[in-house]
């Protein structure tokens, strides 16, 4: 089902012969796509809110559209233009608004936004994150009068409110790219004067249409389904009202229809109506399913159809307990990526088609990602509802920075989650309400916890927070690097593998032949510091791949089934290389599993196979990093990352044994000499069965170009603002892609459309340039679409290489200042995935003991801390001996002993381990991301004591450096004591399931 089928139902309404009231008629609509037809003015122009105002000068620009895009990528986002822009829109209401309500909905402006209509000022709005409305009534001028409304917008980053005078906390250089003006859409909304208000609460002081489901039955497709709907009377009369709620299905299916019961509503009075009903066979919204039904609530008055409020929603059953989320019933261990909120493109920022938002909002998916936090701003609708289509799980923060504040910013926080609750919450794909972008005070915790209570209180969405690993309000946590743990409440990592590759970068062996930690150590953050030694964080396409699988073991180790304390997983920051913060030597982040053309880097492959699964894998995979196109004489380990129990390679056919295998996932050959032809892994399971295969074979010399469009589905629209990407690839003369080109790319386009550009390293990034190479063999740009129907020409050419050509077809579409064509028109779900797997997610794979008690000379009354299940308490021997005994609930035979040491990065413990008096245990502990696994010798017994047997070494095998130098102590203490420490945050006994 389409949302412009959706909107059909949503009518305009006329008089009856009473003045109030009358019969929708399907032909009309209430709601309007308001972004064609727009001017811009980029300075200062005070007398642009002047109705007479003459802007014929002014650029023509349609919606969404941030004045300063066209820096994206090209310059550091601190310095980005800011300053006073003005847009100015001309209109006619249509004949059938009279003596209707009107109201405007802005999606967003940034920072500032001051609203004029016909000269008029009727609204302010500076948060710069948050959609907002207006009632413009009665401020328009009735058909066939013309209309103008001036926005007013300002995007300093140093803007403060005007009532006053504080600044907004998350208007932050470090993360927020700064896309001024009105970079996201608008719309007209007319409605009857006794109406379903709309969801936007700063300025209108309305809450809109609530649609849940409850009363679930996964097994046998059954929920009830309800709509609770704010409606308003403005009329000097009181109304007998009730809902009529209509639900359809994705193939334009209705499926249920229903009424609730009657009220009256007084005059100028606002009331909630609900209605509701069991339904069955109902589809249930899931990873990689994303399944959406129509939810049409028709408003009867006097068993007359007066408005209709059509919301396009899913349903799906969450449950967060044990440390672990669950979705429709079933386990599903959090794996995905902290991405910046701008989402943003080369050139374009954030400002692009909602098709282009389902394209890199499906990628996560189609990487084996489950879950997109977004970082520290609330995201743009337009992304929320693509989340909803693509089905990726959301984490929905306020706005925020770094820390907890007080007075006027926390009160623009809770306002800011309140507004944003209101807008989101029925869009199935947000499960996380992120309350703060690193620990908030317990009082704080419970503002917004009452907050989603008010307004969301059956979503079936946690609220929590960065850290808040001891809280006893927040409903999940979960630190920024490190692996946490927890019997309660689900801990998942907020940003893990903070590293950083260019794309353009094979590895050592492949021009410009990268090596490990070159560049980025000569720039300055933003506060005009010197960035730290960050060589440990800059990459090549290799090391940056065999990093993120590396980081992921540690949370895969402590997985669902792994014991009645386990890690809910972890989302890696981040997925597309944003405009924002950096430490390499471009001026743009460059950490992302993709470009920031969304061209797959290796590290997109790699999570591809970790990630194959809800907990286990469904189904083993393999990947080899890299390429197969070396000069003669090359000789490189080649690593293989896969989810087999053993990998063997092969080299022309010719086996080079299996791979060693450091870390579970990855797959190392040593010293393998490049040799034309192909390579191959094969991946086999335990009793030696194949169980997988990845292959590549050695490109030719380049011969040609090609190229390929990537495009909105049902092809592009002919709206001046619809965009295209066209890829370019350099091949040898079968076709294939050579891995190693990094050939010039001229580009012309003719036709129905203009140039707009991709990215590449060098000079301003190429952005804008009409000749840039490509790299690793390929390259992307943007093409725009005119408003005119037609074609678009697109060549490309290379001195010596053979001539690509392609041509795009661009389609009419409805172009009009009130459009009927929504943006996100006719967009396809994407369900490759299917519904809920009816199996378990996961397998136990050990049997946790637990403790009764600790006994200890040394601190004694701290000993419990040591296995509390709260990693901000611990226990430490201070000046005694440095060791624990544990006392188990029951006999058993131990074989593993988790532990979690205070400084678990930096140091190594030498320790013993005894059961009943047994030695099961001598040796050093590892660092870590936080736990550590120790395989003992199984001993069958009841007392497990751990003991020190020397002093800490100190380890700089894990390099984790802030941007700001600060090295994280990871747990440990100051001391005064002359002894040597043992410091045990958690310990944990497992035996063998039996």
């Amino acid at each position: 089902m389409n949302l412009k089928g959706l909107v059909a139902g949503v009518c305009l309404l006329s008089l009856s012969t009473n003045g109030i009231f009358a019969q929708i008629k399907e032909s009309e609509k209430v709601k309007y796509n308001f972004n064609y037809g727009w001017k811009l003015n980029v300075g200062e122009a005070e007398e642009a809110k002047q109705l007479n105002f003459d802007d014929n000068k002014w650029t023509n620009v349609n919606l969404p559209y941030a004045w300063n895009q066209a820096e994206a990528f090209k310059v550091d986002i601190s310095h980005l233009s800011t300053g006073i822009a003005w847009y100015r829109k001309t209109f006619q209401l249509p004949k059938e608004a009279a003596d209707k309500k009107v109201f405007i909905e802005f999606e967003g402006v940034r920072q500032m936004g001051e609203v004029y209509v016909n000269g008029t000022l009727v609204g302010l709005h500076e948060n710069g994150a948050m959609a907002f409305g207006l009632d413009v009534t009665s401020y328009l001028k009735p058909y066939p009068q013309e209309n103008v409304i001036a926005v007013k917008t300002d995007n300093d980053w140093r803007y403060h409110e005007k009532a006053t005078g504080s600044t907004f906390q998350w208007n932050d250089k470090n993360f927020n790219a700064n896309y001024g003006g009105i970079p996201k859409n608008v719309f007209l909304h007319i409605k009857s004067k006794v109406y379903q208000t709309l969801p936007l609460y700063s300025t209108l002081k309305t809450t809109g249409t609530y649609v849940y489901a409850s009363d679930f039955d996964i097994a046998n497709k059954k929920a009830v389904v309800n709509v609770s709907s704010q409606v308003k009377n403005e009329t000097p009369s009181a109304v007998n009202a009730q809902l009529k709620v209509s639900v359809v299905d994705m193939d334009g299916k209705e499926v249920a229809s229903f009424l609730g019961d009657s009220f009256s509503i007084g005059a100028n009075e606002m009331k909630d109506l609900k209605a509701s009903k069991a339904l069955n066979n109902l589809n249930f919204w899931s990873w990689g399913y994303g399944y959406l039904y129509t939810v049409t609530s028709e408003l009867l008055i006097d068993n007359k159809p007066v408005d209709a409020v059509a919301v396009r929603t899913g349903f799906r059953k969450t449950k967060f307990e044990k440390g672990m989320v669950y979705l429709n019933d079933r386990v599903l261990m959090m794996h995905g990526y902290a991405q910046r909120t701008s989402n943003e493109w080369p050139s374009v920022g954030m400002s692009v088609p909602a098709w282009l938002s389902d394209y890199s909002n499906s990628l996560m998916v189609k990487s084996n990602g489950n879950l997109v936090r977004w970082m520290h701003i609330t995201p743009w609708k337009q992304d929320v509802e693509s989340c909803d289509r693509v089905g990726l799980i959301q984490a929905m923060p306020a706005g925020d920075s770094e820390k907890d504040v007080t007075g006027r910013r926390w009160e623009q926080r809770t306002e800011l989650m309140r507004d944003a609750i209101i807008y989101n919450r029925n869009n199935p794909s947000i499960l996380f309400y992120e309350s703060g972008n690193e620990s908030i005070s317990e009082e704080h915790m419970q503002e917004m916890k009452a907050i989603r209570d008010q307004y969301d209180p059956f979503g079936g969405r946690a609220i929590g927070s960065r850290e808040m690993l001891d809280s006893k309000v927040a409903e999940y946590g979960g630190e920024m690097l490190y692996i946490n743990k927890s019997a309660k409440h689900p801990f998942w990592a907020t940003e893990y593998s903070r590293d950083e590759g260019l794309r353009k970068y094979w590895d050592e062996f492949t021009p410009p032949y990268h090596k490990e930690g070159t560049g980025g150590t000569t720039h300055e953050n933003v506060n005009g510091t010197k960035v730290v030694d960050a060589s440990a964080y800059n990459h090549n396409q290799d090391a940056h791949a065999i990093e993120n699988a590396v980081r992921w073991y540690d949370y895969w180790e402590a997985r669902p089934g792994t014991g009645d304390r386990v890690s809910s997983g972890g989302v890696n920051i981040i997925f597309s290389d944003s405009n924002t913060h950096y430490r390499g030597q471009e001026n743009y982040r460059r950490s992302g599993e993709v470009d920031p053309m969304r061209i797959p880097k290796d590290g997109f492959y790699t999570h591809q196979v970790i990630w194959d699964g809800w907990v286990d894998t469904d189904k083993p995979a393999a990947h080899i990093i890299g390429h197969w196109n070396y000069e003669k004489g090359v000789t490189k380990d080649i690593t293989v990352i896969s989810t087999a129990d053993a990998v063997e390679l092969f080299v022309n056919g010719k086996s080079l044994g299996k791979g060693k295998q450091d870390k579970k996932f990855v797959f190392t050959f040593k010293n393998v000499q490049y040799q034309s032809g192909a390579i191959k892994a094969v991946g086999y399971n335990q009793s030696g069965k194949e169980v997988c295969v990845d292959e590549i074979k050695t490109a030719g010399k380049p011969f040609a170009l090609k190229l390929n469009a990537i495009q909105r589905p049902g092809g592009m629209l002919a709206n001046a603002n619809d965009l295209a990407i066209v890829e370019v690839e350099v091949v040898d003369n079968k076709g294939n892609r050579c891995p190693t080109a990094m050939n010039m790319i001229n580009f012309d386009v003719q036709g129905q459309g203009t140039f707009i550009g991709g990215i590449a390293q060098g000079p301003d990034n190429y952005i804008g340039s009409k000749n840039l190479p490509v790299e690793c063999g390929v390259n992307r740009i943007f093409v725009k679409a005119s408003d005119l129907a037609g074609i678009i020409k697109v060549k490309a050419t290379s001195e010596s290489l053979k001539t690509a050509e392609l041509s795009i077809k661009t389609n009419k579409t409805d172009l009009q200042k009130l459009s009927l064509a929504m943006p996100a028109d006719k967009l396809p779900s994407y369900v490759e995935k299917g519904p809920t797997p009816s199996t378990p997610s996961f397998k136990k794979t050990r049997n946790s003991v637990k403790i009764s008690e600790a006994k200890t000379d040394a601190n004694p009354a701290d000993a419990a801390k040591s296995f509390d299940d709260n990693e901000l308490s611990q226990w430490t021997n201070d000046d005694g001996s440095p060791k624990i005994e544990y006392v188990l609930e029951r006999e058993a035979t131990i074989n593993q002993v988790v532990l979690k040491l205070a400084g678990w990065r930096s140091k190594k413990y030498p320790i013993r381990i005894f059961v009943d008096g047994k030695k099961v245990f001598e040796g050093v502990t590892p660092t870590s991301l936080g736990y550590v696994t120790l395989d003992v010798t199984p001993v069958k017994g009841r007392n497990v004591q751990i003991e020190l047997m020397g002093t800490s070494k100190n380890s700089k095998d894990i390099n984790l450096v802030e941007i700001t130098g600060k090295v994280d102590d990871a747990g440990l203490k100051q001391s005064n004591s002359k002894t040597s420490q043992l410091p045990i945050v958690e310990v944990e006994f497992y035996e063998p399931i039996r």
